[in-house]
Protein backbone atom coordinates (compact mmCIF):
# COMPACT_ATOMS: atom_id res chain seq x y z
CA UNK A 1 0.00 0.00 0.00
CA UNK A 2 2.99 2.29 0.54
CA UNK A 3 3.77 2.06 -3.18
CA UNK A 4 0.17 2.97 -3.99
CA UNK A 5 0.30 6.00 -1.67
CA UNK A 6 3.56 7.14 -3.30
CA UNK A 7 2.03 6.76 -6.76
CA UNK A 8 -1.06 8.78 -5.81
CA UNK A 9 1.07 11.50 -4.23
CA UNK A 10 3.12 11.95 -7.38
CA UNK A 11 -0.02 11.94 -9.56
CA UNK A 12 -1.38 14.80 -7.49
CA UNK A 13 1.97 16.61 -7.43
CA UNK A 14 2.11 16.51 -11.25
CA UNK A 15 -1.56 17.52 -11.62
CA UNK A 16 -2.30 14.19 -13.30
CA UNK A 17 -4.63 12.68 -10.69
CA UNK A 18 -8.17 11.89 -11.80
CA UNK A 19 -11.13 12.34 -9.38
CA UNK A 20 -11.00 8.70 -8.23
CA UNK A 21 -7.28 8.95 -7.50
CA UNK A 22 -7.79 12.24 -5.63
CA UNK A 23 -10.49 10.67 -3.47
CA UNK A 24 -8.36 7.61 -2.77
CA UNK A 25 -5.33 9.72 -1.83
CA UNK A 26 -7.28 11.94 0.59
CA UNK A 27 -8.90 8.89 2.19
CA UNK A 28 -5.51 7.27 2.78
CA UNK A 29 -4.03 10.52 4.09
CA UNK A 30 -6.94 11.21 6.40
CA UNK A 31 -6.74 7.91 8.28
CA UNK A 32 -3.37 8.90 9.76
CA UNK A 33 -1.41 5.81 8.67
CA UNK A 34 0.63 7.68 6.08
CA UNK A 35 1.50 10.84 7.99
CA UNK A 36 5.22 10.14 8.14
CA UNK A 37 5.40 9.07 4.50
CA UNK A 38 3.47 12.17 3.46
CA UNK A 39 6.01 14.38 5.24
CA UNK A 40 8.89 12.55 3.55
CA UNK A 41 7.33 12.90 0.11
CA UNK A 42 6.56 16.56 0.67
CA UNK A 43 10.13 17.24 1.71
CA UNK A 44 11.58 15.28 -1.21
CA UNK A 45 9.35 17.00 -3.74
CA UNK A 46 10.10 20.47 -2.39
CA UNK A 47 13.83 19.85 -2.35
CA UNK A 48 13.74 18.45 -5.88
CA UNK A 49 11.83 21.44 -7.24
CA UNK A 50 14.10 23.87 -5.39
CA UNK A 51 17.17 22.09 -6.76
CA UNK A 52 15.86 22.30 -10.32
CA UNK A 53 15.34 26.04 -9.88
CA UNK A 54 18.82 26.50 -8.40
CA UNK A 55 17.68 27.79 -4.99
CA UNK A 56 16.30 26.26 -1.82
CA UNK A 57 14.24 29.33 -0.99
CA UNK A 58 12.62 30.09 -4.30
CA UNK A 59 9.09 29.06 -3.50
CA UNK A 60 8.36 29.57 0.14
CA UNK A 61 7.91 33.04 1.55
CA UNK A 62 10.15 33.74 4.56
CA UNK A 63 8.91 33.62 8.10
CA UNK A 64 5.38 32.28 8.28
CA UNK A 65 5.66 29.75 5.47
CA UNK A 66 8.89 28.27 6.84
CA UNK A 67 7.26 27.96 10.26
CA UNK A 68 4.39 26.14 8.57
CA UNK A 69 6.78 23.68 6.90
CA UNK A 70 8.54 23.10 10.20
CA UNK A 71 5.24 22.33 11.89
CA UNK A 72 4.19 19.90 9.16
CA UNK A 73 7.47 18.02 9.30
CA UNK A 74 7.56 18.18 13.12
CA UNK A 75 11.25 19.07 12.93
CA UNK A 76 13.24 21.67 14.82
CA UNK A 77 11.86 25.18 14.28
CA UNK A 78 13.29 26.83 11.17
CA UNK A 79 15.37 29.90 11.93
CA UNK A 80 14.07 32.94 10.08
CA UNK A 81 15.15 36.50 9.60
CA UNK A 82 14.51 38.65 12.70
CA UNK A 83 13.08 41.52 10.64
CA UNK A 84 9.39 42.01 11.53
CA UNK A 85 6.93 40.35 9.17
CA UNK A 86 3.25 39.64 9.62
CA UNK A 87 2.22 36.05 10.26
CA UNK A 88 -0.29 34.84 7.71
CA UNK A 89 -3.22 32.85 8.97
CA UNK A 90 -3.30 30.75 5.81
CA UNK A 91 0.20 31.08 4.35
CA UNK A 92 0.11 31.68 0.62
CA UNK A 93 2.59 29.40 -1.11
CA UNK A 94 4.21 31.23 -4.04
CA UNK A 95 4.83 28.14 -6.16
CA UNK A 96 3.45 26.20 -9.11
CA UNK A 97 -0.16 25.08 -8.90
CA UNK A 98 0.82 21.47 -8.16
CA UNK A 99 2.77 22.46 -5.04
CA UNK A 100 -0.02 24.77 -3.92
CA UNK A 101 -2.53 21.96 -4.32
CA UNK A 102 -0.61 19.50 -2.17
CA UNK A 103 0.44 22.08 0.43
CA UNK A 104 -3.01 23.63 0.65
CA UNK A 105 -5.19 20.51 0.54
CA UNK A 106 -2.76 18.15 2.21
CA UNK A 107 -2.10 20.51 5.09
CA UNK A 108 -5.81 21.25 5.36
CA UNK A 109 -6.55 17.56 5.87
CA UNK A 110 -3.63 17.16 8.26
CA UNK A 111 -4.68 20.11 10.41
CA UNK A 112 -8.40 19.36 10.17
CA UNK A 113 -7.90 15.97 11.78
CA UNK A 114 -6.37 17.61 14.86
CA UNK A 115 -9.01 20.38 14.97
CA UNK A 116 -12.02 18.11 14.45
CA UNK A 117 -13.36 18.40 17.99
CA UNK A 118 -13.27 22.19 18.04
CA UNK A 119 -14.88 22.45 14.57
CA UNK A 120 -17.75 20.22 15.69
CA UNK A 121 -18.22 22.52 18.68
CA UNK A 122 -18.41 25.55 16.38
CA UNK A 123 -21.12 23.90 14.29
CA UNK A 124 -23.28 23.26 17.35
CA UNK A 125 -23.23 26.96 18.28
CA UNK A 126 -23.65 28.27 14.74
CA UNK A 127 -24.88 31.70 13.60
CA UNK A 128 -26.78 32.30 10.36
CA UNK A 129 -25.41 34.83 7.84
CA UNK A 130 -26.84 38.30 7.34
CA UNK A 131 -29.58 39.10 4.83
CA UNK A 132 -30.96 41.76 2.51
CA UNK A 133 -32.79 44.28 4.68
CA UNK A 134 -32.90 47.91 5.77
CA UNK A 135 -35.10 50.58 7.34
CA UNK A 136 -36.19 53.67 5.39
CA UNK A 137 -36.97 56.73 7.50
CA UNK A 138 -39.04 59.36 5.65
CA UNK A 139 -38.98 63.11 6.21
CA UNK A 140 -42.13 62.92 8.35
CA UNK A 141 -40.46 60.41 10.68
CA UNK A 142 -42.31 57.36 9.35
CA UNK A 143 -40.17 54.22 9.33
CA UNK A 144 -40.59 51.50 6.72
CA UNK A 145 -39.01 48.08 7.30
CA UNK A 146 -38.01 47.22 3.75
CA UNK A 147 -37.56 43.53 4.49
CA UNK A 148 -41.25 43.23 5.35
CA UNK A 149 -42.63 45.83 2.91
CA UNK A 150 -44.57 44.54 -0.09
CA UNK A 151 -43.33 45.29 -3.59
CA UNK A 152 -44.69 48.41 -5.28
CA UNK A 153 -45.16 52.00 -4.18
CA UNK A 154 -44.16 52.75 -0.60
CA UNK A 155 -44.60 56.51 -0.34
CA UNK A 156 -44.81 59.88 -2.15
CA UNK A 157 -42.94 62.95 -0.98
CA UNK A 158 -43.11 66.36 -2.75
CA UNK A 159 -42.95 65.09 -6.32
CA UNK A 160 -40.94 61.95 -5.60
CA UNK A 161 -42.33 58.42 -5.76
CA UNK A 162 -40.62 55.79 -3.61
CA UNK A 163 -41.17 52.12 -4.42
CA UNK A 164 -39.73 48.66 -3.91
CA UNK A 165 -38.91 46.53 -6.96
CA UNK A 166 -39.55 42.82 -7.40
CA UNK A 167 -35.92 42.05 -6.62
CA UNK A 168 -36.11 44.04 -3.36
CA UNK A 169 -34.32 47.18 -4.54
CA UNK A 170 -35.44 50.62 -3.30
CA UNK A 171 -36.35 52.93 -6.20
CA UNK A 172 -36.78 56.71 -6.34
CA UNK A 173 -38.55 58.43 -9.22
CA UNK A 174 -38.95 62.21 -9.57
CA UNK A 175 -42.49 63.02 -10.74
CA UNK A 176 -42.47 66.80 -10.20
CA UNK A 177 -40.71 69.73 -8.53
CA UNK A 178 -39.72 69.89 -4.86
CA UNK A 179 -38.26 67.34 -2.52
CA UNK A 180 -35.05 69.20 -1.69
CA UNK A 181 -36.10 69.69 1.91
CA UNK A 182 -37.55 66.18 2.32
CA UNK A 183 -34.71 64.23 3.93
CA UNK A 184 -34.73 60.42 3.81
CA UNK A 185 -32.38 58.03 5.62
CA UNK A 186 -31.73 54.43 4.60
CA UNK A 187 -30.23 52.42 7.47
CA UNK A 188 -28.88 48.88 7.71
CA UNK A 189 -28.31 47.14 11.02
CA UNK A 190 -25.59 44.58 11.73
CA UNK A 191 -26.34 41.61 9.50
CA UNK A 192 -28.14 43.63 6.79
CA UNK A 193 -27.26 44.96 3.35
CA UNK A 194 -29.36 46.88 0.84
CA UNK A 195 -29.33 48.47 -2.61
CA UNK A 196 -31.03 51.71 -3.68
CA UNK A 197 -31.49 53.37 -7.05
CA UNK A 198 -31.46 57.12 -6.52
CA UNK A 199 -33.57 59.63 -8.53
CA UNK A 200 -30.73 60.36 -10.99
CA UNK A 201 -30.27 56.67 -11.80
CA UNK A 202 -27.17 56.26 -9.63
CA UNK A 203 -26.92 53.00 -7.72
CA UNK A 204 -25.78 52.68 -4.11
CA UNK A 205 -25.16 49.57 -2.02
CA UNK A 206 -25.02 49.77 1.78
CA UNK A 207 -22.98 47.32 3.81
CA UNK A 208 -23.99 46.21 7.32
CA UNK A 209 -24.27 48.81 10.12
CA UNK A 210 -24.40 51.74 7.67
CA UNK A 211 -26.68 54.62 6.70
CA UNK A 212 -27.27 56.89 3.71
CA UNK A 213 -29.02 60.25 4.16
CA UNK A 214 -30.23 62.33 1.19
CA UNK A 215 -33.03 64.59 0.01
CA UNK A 216 -35.92 62.83 -1.71
CA UNK A 217 -35.06 64.59 -4.99
CA UNK A 218 -31.31 64.05 -4.39
CA UNK A 219 -30.47 67.58 -5.62
CA UNK A 220 -29.41 70.01 -2.91
CA UNK A 221 -27.67 73.37 -3.48
CA UNK A 222 -26.90 72.41 -7.07
CA UNK A 223 -25.22 69.10 -6.16
CA UNK A 224 -26.39 65.54 -5.91
CA UNK A 225 -25.58 65.02 -2.24
CA UNK A 226 -25.65 62.09 0.18
CA UNK A 227 -24.24 61.58 3.68
CA UNK A 228 -22.73 58.20 4.55
CA UNK A 229 -21.92 56.40 7.76
CA UNK A 230 -20.42 52.92 7.65
CA UNK A 231 -19.66 51.59 4.17
CA UNK A 232 -21.19 52.16 0.75
CA UNK A 233 -20.43 51.31 -2.86
CA UNK A 234 -21.56 53.73 -5.56
CA UNK A 235 -22.07 53.60 -9.32
CA UNK A 236 -22.78 57.19 -10.30
CA UNK A 237 -24.79 58.28 -13.34
CA UNK A 238 -23.08 61.00 -15.38
CA UNK A 239 -24.38 64.56 -14.93
CA UNK A 240 -21.91 67.34 -15.72
CA UNK A 241 -24.22 70.01 -14.32
CA UNK A 242 -24.65 68.37 -10.92
CA UNK A 243 -21.56 66.85 -9.28
CA UNK A 244 -22.24 63.92 -6.97
CA UNK A 245 -20.95 64.42 -3.42
CA UNK A 246 -20.60 61.72 -0.75
CA UNK A 247 -20.01 63.30 2.64
CA UNK A 248 -18.78 61.47 5.75
CA UNK A 249 -17.91 62.84 9.17
CA UNK A 250 -14.38 63.76 8.10
CA UNK A 251 -14.34 64.21 4.32
CA UNK A 252 -16.14 64.74 1.01
CA UNK A 253 -15.88 62.74 -2.20
CA UNK A 254 -16.81 64.63 -5.38
CA UNK A 255 -17.51 62.91 -8.72
CA UNK A 256 -19.34 63.37 -12.01
CA UNK A 257 -19.71 59.72 -13.00
CA UNK A 258 -17.70 56.81 -11.62
CA UNK A 259 -17.62 53.62 -9.52
CA UNK A 260 -16.11 53.81 -6.04
CA UNK A 261 -16.34 52.49 -2.48
CA UNK A 262 -16.20 54.45 0.79
CA UNK A 263 -15.47 52.68 4.08
CA UNK A 264 -16.18 55.13 6.90
CA UNK A 265 -16.77 52.83 9.88
CA UNK A 266 -15.81 54.61 13.07
CA UNK A 267 -13.96 51.56 14.42
CA UNK A 268 -11.51 51.55 11.49
CA UNK A 269 -8.23 53.48 11.63
CA UNK A 270 -9.02 55.62 8.58
CA UNK A 271 -11.77 56.41 6.09
CA UNK A 272 -10.87 54.47 2.94
CA UNK A 273 -12.09 55.72 -0.46
CA UNK A 274 -11.30 53.22 -3.23
CA UNK A 275 -11.77 53.90 -6.94
CA UNK A 276 -12.77 51.28 -9.50
CA UNK A 277 -13.61 53.47 -12.49
CA UNK A 278 -13.34 57.16 -13.47
CA UNK A 279 -11.80 59.68 -11.08
CA UNK A 280 -12.79 61.29 -7.80
CA UNK A 281 -11.58 64.12 -5.60
CA UNK A 282 -11.29 63.37 -1.88
CA UNK A 283 -11.11 66.45 0.30
CA UNK A 284 -10.89 67.15 4.03
CA UNK A 285 -9.67 69.92 6.30
CA UNK A 286 -6.10 68.84 5.52
CA UNK A 287 -6.39 69.22 1.73
CA UNK A 288 -7.66 67.51 -1.42
CA UNK A 289 -6.41 64.62 -3.56
CA UNK A 290 -7.47 63.22 -6.94
CA UNK A 291 -7.32 59.42 -7.15
CA UNK A 292 -7.26 57.07 -10.13
CA UNK A 293 -8.70 53.55 -10.62
CA UNK A 294 -6.89 51.05 -8.42
CA UNK A 295 -5.97 53.71 -5.86
CA UNK A 296 -7.26 54.28 -2.35
CA UNK A 297 -7.31 57.49 -0.32
CA UNK A 298 -6.79 56.85 3.41
CA UNK A 299 -7.95 59.68 5.67
CA UNK A 300 -6.95 59.20 9.31
CA UNK A 301 -8.08 62.67 10.40
CA UNK A 302 -4.56 64.09 10.33
CA UNK A 303 -4.15 63.87 6.57
CA UNK A 304 -4.95 61.92 3.41
CA UNK A 305 -2.55 59.32 1.98
CA UNK A 306 -3.06 57.81 -1.49
CA UNK A 307 -1.98 54.18 -1.97
CA UNK A 308 -2.50 51.35 -4.45
CA UNK A 309 -5.18 48.84 -3.51
CA UNK A 310 -6.74 45.56 -4.62
CA UNK A 311 -10.30 46.66 -5.38
CA UNK A 312 -11.54 43.05 -5.40
CA UNK A 313 -10.83 42.90 -1.67
CA UNK A 314 -12.51 46.25 -1.10
CA UNK A 315 -15.87 45.45 -2.76
CA UNK A 316 -16.04 41.78 -1.75
CA UNK A 317 -19.03 42.54 0.48
CA UNK A 318 -21.00 44.05 -2.42
CA UNK A 319 -20.42 40.86 -4.42
CA UNK A 320 -21.53 38.65 -1.52
CA UNK A 321 -18.07 37.45 -0.54
CA UNK A 322 -15.44 37.56 2.18
CA UNK A 323 -12.10 38.09 0.42
CA UNK A 324 -9.66 37.81 3.31
CA UNK A 325 -6.49 37.44 1.25
CA UNK A 326 -3.69 39.16 3.20
CA UNK A 327 -6.17 41.18 5.24
CA UNK A 328 -5.24 42.20 8.79
CA UNK A 329 -6.84 39.59 11.06
CA UNK A 330 -8.64 42.03 13.33
CA UNK A 331 -9.90 43.98 10.31
CA UNK A 332 -11.24 40.72 8.88
CA UNK A 333 -12.93 39.87 12.17
CA UNK A 334 -14.63 43.29 12.26
CA UNK A 335 -16.07 42.57 8.80
CA UNK A 336 -17.29 39.19 10.02
CA UNK A 337 -18.72 40.66 13.24
CA UNK A 338 -20.83 43.25 11.37
CA UNK A 339 -22.28 40.68 9.00
CA UNK A 340 -23.12 38.05 11.63
CA UNK A 341 -24.03 40.60 14.33
CA UNK A 342 -21.60 39.16 16.84
CA UNK A 343 -19.05 40.45 19.35
CA UNK A 344 -15.46 39.26 19.06
CA UNK A 345 -13.47 38.79 22.27
CA UNK A 346 -9.70 38.24 22.02
CA UNK A 347 -7.64 36.25 24.47
CA UNK A 348 -4.38 38.00 25.38
CA UNK A 349 -2.49 35.11 23.75
CA UNK A 350 -3.64 36.16 20.24
CA UNK A 351 -0.84 38.10 18.45
CA UNK A 352 -1.49 41.55 17.03
CA UNK A 353 0.40 40.94 13.79
CA UNK A 354 -1.71 38.18 12.19
CA UNK A 355 -2.96 38.32 8.61
CA UNK A 356 -5.91 36.38 7.25
CA UNK A 357 -6.02 34.62 3.90
CA UNK A 358 -8.80 32.88 2.02
CA UNK A 359 -12.16 33.36 0.34
CA UNK A 360 -15.68 32.29 1.30
CA UNK A 361 -19.23 33.32 0.46
CA UNK A 362 -21.05 35.68 2.85
CA UNK A 363 -24.04 33.34 2.56
CA UNK A 364 -22.10 30.73 4.57
CA UNK A 365 -22.90 30.14 8.21
CA UNK A 366 -20.50 31.61 10.76
CA UNK A 367 -18.99 28.21 11.58
CA UNK A 368 -17.85 27.76 7.97
CA UNK A 369 -16.07 31.11 8.00
CA UNK A 370 -14.37 30.35 11.31
CA UNK A 371 -13.38 26.88 10.09
CA UNK A 372 -11.61 28.47 7.14
CA UNK A 373 -9.56 30.58 9.52
CA UNK A 374 -9.03 27.77 12.07
CA UNK A 375 -7.45 25.58 9.40
CA UNK A 376 -4.31 27.71 9.74
CA UNK A 377 -3.70 26.21 13.17
CA UNK A 378 -2.73 29.63 14.54
CA UNK A 379 -6.02 30.57 16.21
CA UNK A 380 -9.10 28.82 17.53
CA UNK A 381 -12.64 30.02 18.17
CA UNK A 382 -15.41 29.36 20.64
CA UNK A 383 -18.97 30.57 20.05
CA UNK A 384 -21.14 31.42 23.04
CA UNK A 385 -24.42 32.99 21.98
CA UNK A 386 -23.56 36.20 20.12
CA UNK A 387 -19.95 36.24 21.32
CA UNK A 388 -17.00 34.66 19.51
CA UNK A 389 -13.89 34.06 21.62
CA UNK A 390 -10.53 33.95 19.84
CA UNK A 391 -7.55 32.22 21.42
CA UNK A 392 -4.34 30.42 20.49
Amino acid sequence: MKERFDFLFHQLWKNLANPDELSEFYTMLNNGAYDERFKELMQEAYQQDASEQGTADRYLLPGADRRMIANIFQSEPVQVSPEPKKIRLWPKIAVAASIAAVMGIGTLIYVNRHNKHNIETLAVNDVAPGKVGATLTLANGKKILLTDAVNGQLAREAGVKISKSKNGQLLYQVTGDGGEDKINTLTTANGETYQVRLPDGSQAWLNAASSLTYSASLIKNGNRSVKLTGEGYFEIAKDKLHPFVVETATQKVEVLGTHFNVNAYTDEAAVATSLLEGSVKVSSSSGAHMIKPGQQALNDGAGIKVVKTDVDKVVDWKDGEFNLDEVDFRTAMRKIARWYDIEVVYDKSVPENIEAWGWISRSSKLSSVLKLIENSGLVRFRIEGKKVYVFK
